[in-house]
């Protein structure tokens, strides 16, 4: 489903967190062995989804023979009170891994959600909304195919995916221009270099910077930044974005809008086992 992901991994190490040495001892005490169960995945709130297909593999995972239907798209908005998939199988199995699977439609679910809604909040401005690196340590595949499933497009996934020159990388430089002339002069290619004051932009044009992140900047100082630029390289707004001030910002003319909140900051999702 996402490439450079192991489903089978993923399932199996969040399952074993779960059930421990001795399994579900509450199921296993108070439900027959041969017992079958139906339920249905619900959503009750309104929302984006993503991540049924995980939540399949967790059922499937402790019950090989379980009949699962996946009933809506990933990335598809729908109302409270939609049935998201159907699960028929073991009732041992399929409460065990209730709890794996839910946590995990839920975390991702709530990011695309809130992605969605960022999206949707800068429709028609041409700004094209991205995720960031502020993501849960070893879940930053899955929280970026959310915010993706949501609408936005993934930044960079890693270091080395792509060279991003900030504030810090500055001031060990000794400046905006020795630091773009440095990463140019190691070959490297799309370089980003985040300025935060009108006079950084030039000397960081001049250097051949390839793109600029324009960092905490309200939108007078952004609609000056994208003037003075003039189209030369695409622009990039971000720092204190939210979803009140993300339109504003849209409307400064910036290529893209970087936003942490996201996967940082997303709710989860109120998605719910129901017995049928």
């Amino acid at each position: 489903m996402i490439t450079g992901f192991d489903t089978h991994a993923f399932v199996r190490a969040t399952l074993a967190e779960d059930l421990g040495t001795g399994g579900d001892v509450t199921s296993a005490a108070v439900i027959p062995a041969d017992a079958w169960l139906g339920a249905v995945l619900a959503s009750r709130d309104a929302v984006t989804v993503a991540g049924l297909w995980l939540a399949a593999a967790f059922f499937a995972t402790l019950d090989s023979d379980a009949v699962i239907e996946i009933l809506v798209e990933e990335g598809e908005a729908v109302p409270a009170g939609t049935a998201l998939l159907r699960v028929t199988g073991n009732a041992r199995a399929l409460l065990a891994a209730e709890r794996s699977a839910l946590n995990t439609v839920q975390h991702l679910t709530g990011i695309a959600t809130l992605t969605r809604a960022y999206v949707d909040a800068i429709a028609g401005t041409g700004a094209v909304l991205l995720d960031t690196r502020k993501t849960l340590p070893g879940l930053r595949i899955l929280e970026k195919y959310a915010t993706m499933t949501g609408g936005a497009t993934n930044h960079r996934m890693r270091l080395d995916d792509g060279v991003m020159i900030k504030d810090n990388h500055i001031a060990v430089a000794g400046g905006v221009g020795p630091a773009v002339r440095a990463a140019k002069a190691a070959g490297l290619t799309g370089v980003v270099v985040e300025v935060d004051r009108i006079d950084q932009i030039e000397p960081a044009l001049v250097a051949g910077a390839d793109r600029l992140l324009l960092d905490n900047m309200g939108p007078p100082l952004l609609r000056e930044a994208v003037t003075l630029i003039a189209g030369r390289v695409p622009t990039e707004a971000s720092g204190g974005v939210s979803l009140t001030t993300i339109r504003a910002i849209a409307e400064t003319g910036v290529t893209y809008i970087s936003v942490g909140r996201i996967t940082q900051s997303a709710p989860a999702a109120d998605i719910g086992l129901d017995y049928v």
